[in-house]
């Protein structure tokens, strides 16, 4: 690795609820489309979350350990068993994709960071059926030096193995990684692997703390 190389900052941006609108601002948004009270949903998913040894609702299907059918079927079951409530879907990509809107002003942020030398990734825990869901509202090509999907590298945010690869991946030393996600642990997992983290909240907020991060860096 040169000097120049080791010296570059690597940013890598997290897609859901950063390059998009907040998770709970499309968790309403599916709710209200398949008519399912969001509280009910929420301790279906509890419930099938356990059975997986976890707690985060989507490490069962980005990792995968389970299909997405299969994950559903479960839902539905105890939706159907303990809550009464019949919601059946094969996939839930469509619904969750469904008037999903770009964060226009974060890609200009990472656009800006890349003209000025950045490498720039995408880190996602990603649903292996999702993937060309995601790539029609965001080209990588021209965006992204590397993206990094959970189902595809064997790891996912926040283990170390997932920093460490991106870390590799992008050519740089840890100490010259950034993760800008919008889930603390996330976070936290970053900076427990030696990189630095930006909790994201907002687009001007997120560059303003790149470019404190950049001048510390310089």
């Amino acid at each position: 690795m040169t000097d120049t190389a080791r010296s570059r900052l690597a940013i890598w941006s997290d897609f859901g609820g950063v390059l998009t609108p907040p998770l709970s601002h499309t968790m309403q948004r599916f709710c209200a489309a398949m008519g399912v009270d969001q509280a009910v949903l929420g301790r279906a998913l509890a419930t099938v979350t356990a059975r997986y040894g976890t707690e985060d609702i989507m490490e069962p299907i980005d990792t995968p350990l389970v299909t997405e059918e299969e994950w559903l079927r479960e839902i539905g079951d105890v939706l159907e068993a303990e809550h009464g409530v019949t919601l059946r879907l094969t996939t839930m990509a469509d619904a969750w994709f469904d008037g999903r809107e770009t964060n226009h002003d974060w890609v200009a942020q990472l656009r800006k960071a890349r003209d000025r030398g950045a490498f720039v990734g995408m880190l996602s825990n990603m649903v292996p059926a999702w993937d060309g869901h995601w790539r029609r509202m965001i080209e990588p090509a021209g965006l992204f030096d590397d993206v990094l999907l959970s189902f595809e590298v064997g790891h996912r945010k926040p283990s170390p193995g997932m920093f460490e690869l991106a870390a590799r991946r992008a050519g740089v030393p840890a100490e010259r990684c950034v993760l800008v996600d919008d889930l603390p642990h996330n976070c936290a997992g970053a900076e427990a692997a030696g990189w630095r983290s930006v909790l994201f909240t907002d687009a001007e907020t997120a560059g303003a703390r790149l470019e404190s991060l950049w001048d510390s860096a310089a």
